[in-house]
């Protein structure tokens, strides 16, 4: 059972060693991007073809990722610019992580 869930989910192990479960696996993520590409794709009335032009993504390439969720990063970037959607990457990576609770309340004061 435990395989399976390995298989399935993302752990990971964080300095104090303890185990922490994310509710997505990379490959739901990717999966999830693709899916909203896709959708803003047919929004827009825009064939596979047509959006791969107007991106210069390739055919191929635009396919594997709205069937796989695998796309070079370059590539992406070309397809939302092409979606006039470049500002969504403006958040990635943009919230502060904290380690602990303590680095929280310290922000608070």
């Amino acid at each position: 059972m435990i395989q399976n869930l390995i298989k399935k989910r993302f752990w990971v192990k964080i300095l104090s060693m303890s185990t922490y479960y994310f509710l997505k696996s990379p490959n739901e993520i990717n999966m999830g991007i693709a899916a909203r590409m896709k959708r803003r794709r047919k929004e827009r009335k825009l064939s596979q073809v047509q959006l791969s032009e107007r991106a210069d993504v390739s055919l191929g390439s635009l396919k594997r990722f709205e069937r796989t969720g695998e796309i070079s990063l370059t590539s992406l970037v070309k397809l939302a610019f092409a979606l006039e959607c470049e500002d969504d990457f403006e958040k990635l990576f943009s919230r502060k992580g904290y380690l602990s609770i303590q680095e929280v309340i310290d922000e608070q004061l």
